[in-house]
């Protein structure tokens, strides 16, 4: 039994860590264990990759290449191999993974059991949108193959399923080809909502990537900066400087805090106006920009932080991103990971998946203990009268009513529920 916590840091609750090593058996380890859950790198924010006093299968042993098509991009592989080591892999060939989230620090695995979304959901989708096969071990020794044309339903049910269908334990990813590992971008202030909007709508046809940080607390509107990129049509071989900072140490209380949040939010702010208009970035700079910090959660003290992510249908978005703005700075406490963006209308392959065609917010918040929770109170009635969902990869409280709603293919999704497989997630929402 060990300490283990997820990346919100909130809890590092007992664990029994088995380690997977041998994908062929995988089934034998599964079976001389208890009810547990997948874990690779941990990078979800709350207990969704979390079985407080029970077992943990940790993947990150099942990190081999099993086959990669240079002359048609497809890739084969196990699932706990990292986003990171397939770029730096294939990229120079000629390949890029089609969708990453903002780390590339998590495992395939856990990018298919949370359908994890990038910058450029409006044009590409989701990571499952461009899964070709999965392999599905269940605790019962069942194998299962399954794809979007074979056993479509438990396709459908493992890609973004929480890892609770079973134990995914190879993929075979369609990547799309790229000149390299250069971006066209454009950086643009804009002073509110309005302006975020009609950037994010101009953008939409034209550059693949899009995204926008939002300073939820100077007190001046809703200024912030909008961040667009396309891939760059050059072979350019630069190599690319990268400045690695570490967080020395875990501080003993929060960092981030009223004051240096009002300090960073104007500073970040000034700094990326000044460096307005166009530019080229290397990949990782641009869709990374925090794994250059490593150990950057510790920075959020002893207590942790929680993560709040919601999407809300697209004609309720203003609104409801106005009042959720509006609950900060009544609350007297902020992000300043604050990242608004928009959502493509395509339909989401997993029946738990969580993009859907709308506005997306994503906040930092330190965890302040109960004045932390009744603002999350006051955000969700925000979320539930806007008909949205909360980013269950990212959640660690929300209420169970709120996740019904937000969620109408539960009841078809939990046909397809492994009953050895559990996680503290599952448990606070799903009663199991």
């Amino acid at each position: 039994m060990r300490r283990v916590s997820s990346w919100g840091r909130l809890n590092a609750d007992l664990h029994h860590v088995v380690g997977l090593n041998d994908r062929d058996r995988v089934s034998s380890v599964l079976a001389a264990h208890g009810i547990g859950i997948a874990h690779g790198m941990g990078r979800s924010y709350g207990d969704a990759c979390m079985n407080p006093e029970g077992v943990i299968w940790h993947t990150t042993g099942l990190d081999r290449f099993i086959r990669f098509d240079e002359q048609s991009g497809l890739l084969a592989c196990e699932a706990g191999l990292l986003l990171r080591d397939i770029q730096r892999l294939v990229i120079p060939r000629g390949w890029i993974l089609p969708v990453t989230p903002g780390t590339q620090l998590v495992t395939v695995g856990g990018a298919i059991a949370n359908d994890v979304h990038g910058k450029n959901h409006h044009m590409l989708g989701s990571f499952g949108d461009h899964l070709r096969r999965i392999r599905l071990v269940r605790t019962d020794g069942n194998v299962i193959e399954c794809s979007p044309q074979l056993r479509a339903d438990w396709f459908a049910a493992t890609v973004g399923g929480l890892g609770l269908t079973g134990v995914i334990v190879e993929a075979e990813i369609q990547l799309r080809s790229v000149a390299g590992p250069w971006l066209d971008i454009e950086t643009a202030p804009y002073a509110n909502l309005d302006e975020f909007f009609r950037l994010a709508d101009d953008s939409e046809a034209e550059w693949e990537h899009t995204v926008s940080w939002i300073d939820c607390i100077s007190g001046a509107g809703e200024r912030g900066i909008f961040m667009r990129g396309r891939p760059a049509d050059t072979d350019d071989r630069r190599e690319p400087r990268f400045h690695t900072l570490r967080m020395p140490l875990e501080p003993p209380v929060s960092l981030v805090n009223r004051l240096s949040l009002r300090l960073f939010n104007m500073a970040y702010f000034h700094f990326k106006k000044r460096r307005a208009g166009c530019a080229v970035a290397h990949y990782e700079s641009f869709f990374y920009p925090l794994d250059n910090i490593l150990g950057w959660n510790r920075m959020y003290g002893p207590r942790g932080f929680f993560q709040y992510q919601f999407v809300v249908p697209r004609e309720a978005g203003q609104d409801a991103v106005q009042s959720t703005l509006a609950e900060i700075a009544r609350s007297g406490d902020g992000s300043f990971l604050a990242v608004l963006k928009t959502f493509g209308s395509r339909q989401p392959v997993g029946m738990m998946s969580f993009p859907q065609h709308g506005v997306t917010l994503a906040l930092d918040f330190p965890n302040n203990g109960a004045r932390t929770l009744k603002l999350f109170e006051r955000l969700d009635a925000i979320v539930r009268g806007a008909n949205g969902r909360v980013y269950l990869a990212k959640d660690a409280r929300i209420p169970r009513e709120l996740f019904e709603a937000g969620y109408p293919l539960l009841n078809d999704f939990l046909k397809y529920r492994d009953p050895g497989i559990s996680s503290g997630l599952s448990r606070r929402l799903m009663g199991s």
